[in-house]
């Protein structure tokens, strides 16, 4: 699998052509400053491509860290075993069982597919039978799917240090297309569920080497001040089909697999 500038598409957390932002053209208040960076560097994620977005900064093509984030550190578990497994944040959903609503906004909900992909990916958690509970509503949501744009597909944080998820995933649809098709829609289901898990408490599958899903060299995103902990039961090896790999080729569909099944279960 390869990073794909063109026939492939970096996943919703992979920065389509990250390289061609430049600090000039972001104004002021949205400056990404040496400080910034530095502040990212001592996190522990990578400060390539990093896009100032409001509210915070994007990392790793589709990490949302907020600005009070910068520079907390976090004595939590770091472990760094093998090079592709399920790993989670320190900070994982409190208050179980729990439901969680999902929304969308009106100009995503206009687009053809994105309210019909929003259920489906809602769908796929529901049929895992887990402690969390995902559930559409109209307003006020838990979790708001929004319209956003920028060079990236979609982007979404961690959970919070009292136990909520991340409140917000971000979503490029003009970057994504829309479409009617069965194809179309389980592939935005599939980058909507990944950002979703983000927002629970899950890394990337290969968070270790990025470069088994998106090609290129080797990089290692850290295991930063929001953890990486393994999760018991899952491979030791690559995991070729798992929702939270780095990368996805554009159109491809990656339900939960039984690594996942497997993570998600351990968890939630």
């Amino acid at each position: 699998m390869r990073k794909i500038l063109i026939g492939l598409t970096a996943f919703a957390m992979i920065a389509l052509i990250a390289v061609s932002c430049n600090k000039e053209s972001v104004t002021t208040s949205l400056e990404v400053t040496d400080q910034v960076l530095s502040q990212i560097k001592s996190m522990g994620f990578s400060t390539d491509g990093v896009q100032a977005m409001d509210g915070g900064y994007l990392v790793e093509g589709d990490i949302f860290l907020t600005r009070e984030q910068l520079g907390q550190r976090d004595n939590g578990p770091r472990l760094i075993i093998a090079n592709e497994e399920q790993y989670r944040t320190t900070n994982l959903v409190t208050g179980l069982p729990r439901t969680i609503t999902v929304s969308i906004d009106s100009r995503l909900a206009k687009r053809a597919g994105y309210s019909q992909a929003l259920q489906e990916m809602v769908n796929r958690y529901n049929a895992l039978n887990l402690q969390l509970n995902f559930q559409v509503v109209s307003a006020g949501a838990t979790v708001s799917f929004v319209n956003g744009s920028g060079s990236f597909l979609a982007s979404a944080g961690f959970p919070t240090s009292t136990g909520n998820p991340h409140n917000r995933v971000t979503v490029n649809s003009t970057a994504l297309g829309q479409g009617t098709s069965s194809s179309f829609i389980n592939y935005l289901a599939t980058v909507m569920a990944h950002e979703l898990g983000h927002c629970i408490g899950f890394r990337h599958t290969d968070y270790m080497n990025r470069a088994y899903s998106c090609g290129g060299s080797a990089t290692n995103e850290g295991a930063s001040t929001v953890g990486a902990v393994l999760i018991p039961g899952t491979p030791s090896g690559p995991d070729a089909g798992s929702w939270m790999l780095a990368c996805i080729g554009s159109g491809q569909n990656r339900p939960f697999n039984t690594n996942d099944r497997t993570a998600l279960d351990y968890l939630y």
